[in-house]
């Protein structure tokens, strides 16, 4: 009799189980490299503020009162007159938009809002008065040390900016007449004006 050969059948099954390895772990890598990409987002907006809140700066507060500051000085940049009306109204603005920040982060101004505002009258008092930008001095660093203390406690990603008002501050001089000094008073304001604009 002739032997007759018997062919084993090719088992499918161990191939289907490699397939199945293959896309759970393809599955696996596109699930994960998304997520690791979103972890690399938040440590780059983490690395920014210096903070764990990375939507911080994006979350825009729009408060009316720091936009109508704002507002004021990119449209009055070169209405700086004797009477001080610019410079006062200014400062004016400044303090109100100064305040509605402190409110909105809970930090308490109301005795350094009250001084600034008292060095505000005192330069339309008088306009042949000398000692104005003694005044505007006082009260932009008052100012300055308000938005300083808002921006530690809430826009930590904003030092530098309270930095270039901090100079801004000091290169008014007292005892120099405003009008001899008019660009650094209005630098003054366009650095708080750039600050609040970031903050708001």
């Amino acid at each position: 009799m002739a032997e007759i050969k018997i062919e084993q059948k090719k088992q499918i099954w161990p191939w289907l189980l490699v397939g199945l390895v293959i896309a759970a772990l393809l599955v696996y890598l596109l699930v994960f490299r998304d997520n690791d990409k979103n972890a690399e987002v938040l440590t780059k907006a983490d690395y920014i503020t210096n903070t764990n809140e990375p939507a911080l700066l994006s979350a825009k507060e729009s408060n009316d009162t720091v936009a109508a500051y704002v507002n004021f000085v990119e449209s009055n940049k070169d209405k700086m007159s004797l009477d001080h009306a610019y410079t006062n109204e200014a400062l004016l603005k400044l303090i109100d938009a100064t305040k509605a920040k402190a409110n909105e982060v809970g930090y308490e101004v109301r005795a350094d809002i009250e001084k600034a505002k008292e060095y505000a009258k005192m330069i339309t008092k008088d306009p042949f008065e000398t000692t104005h930008a003694d005044n505007i001095k006082k009260a932009d660093d008052i100012l300055t040390k308000v938005l300083q203390n808002i921006q530690k406690a809430k826009y930590p990603g904003l030092a530098d900016e309270v930095e270039a008002l901090r100079s801004a501050s000091e290169s008014i001089k007292p005892g120099v007449l405003t009008l001899d000094q008019k660009d650094a008073v209005k630098n003054y304001f366009e650095k708080a004006s750039d600050l609040l604009k970031k903050m708001n």
